[in-house]
């Protein structure tokens, strides 16, 4: 992996705004690349160690989730049909159906074959599109490298995510051990009132986990029988978790 801490700088236009933008990849790219699935349940810090593991590898952090939020606050761009049909189903609160999702990816098949690498994060969420994404990347000759799934006892999770607490104003997150606000109950940012998130309390995360892990079973399964999969234990600091990442990795 060698001491590598640049990082590109590709602000990710092309896998935001669609296929249409072009892709703003810096002239530097890594001697060794990495084409990386990410997997671990709400509260594992996979957050974190993506942001991390695309400074250290040079690669595009590849996130369903943020083409989804981009499009909502209205890039400026022309939607796809893909996209404004993904947009029908998030404004009446309905989970975006495989199909879509699998459009979008299709729709920016360029950023898998991007030279700097990728960090696939958010997708595949099911057995049915890790299928089509196989299918996608054998008709690119592109392989994937590992699919690295984050682990972490349900105890740690609900201790983690329940001690969450957030601005009612602006927003802002903290955490009653991890990252405490200077005063008990008030928002360091703009002095809102902090409070905890119905689906951040204990019986609730334990609900969310339990359904994480029915539907998560059968993709783990699927990647562990290609041989792709590598599990790291989250425990510990984020810096404990990256080491341990970089590792498994090399192993």
């Amino acid at each position: 992996m060698g001491d590598v801490q640049l990082q590109h700088g590709n602000d990710r236009a092309t896998w935001l705004d669609g296929s249409a933008v072009p892709c703003s990849l810096g002239s530097g790219h890594p001697t060794r690349v990495w084409r990386l699935v990410l997997l671990g349940a709400p509260g594992v810090g996979k957050g974190t160690q993506a942001e991390m593991l695309c400074t250290r590898l040079m690669a595009c952090h590849l996130s369903t989730g943020d083409i989804f939020r981009a499009a909502k606050n209205a890039c400026g761009c022309e939607p796809t049909a893909a996209m404004k049909s993904a947009l029908e189903y998030m404004r009446r609160g309905d989970l975006v159906p495989d199909a879509t999702v699998l459009d979008i990816v299709r729709e920016r098949v360029g950023c898998l074959r991007c030279g700097g690498g990728f960090l696939l994060d958010g997708f595949p969420r099911t057995v049915a599109q890790a299928d089509t994404l196989a299918g996608i990347l054998l008709k690119e000759k592109i392989a994937l490298d590992a699919v690295i799934d984050y682990r972490l006892p349900i105890d740690e999770i609900v201790s983690r995510l329940s001690g969450r607490r957030t601005c009612s104003a602006c927003k802002a997150v903290f955490h009653v051990t991890g990252r405490p606000p200077r005063k008990s109950g008030v928002c360091d940012h703009c002095g809102g009132m902090l409070v905890q998130r119905e689906d951040d309390r204990p019986e609730a995360v334990r609900v969310r986990m339990e359904a994480y892990e029915r539907s998560t079973a059968p993709l783990t399964a699927f990647y562990k029988r290609l041989g792709v999969l590598v599990p790291v234990n989250a425990d510990g600091s984020p810096e404990q978790v990256f080491e341990r990442t970089l590792v498994a990795l090399k192993a």
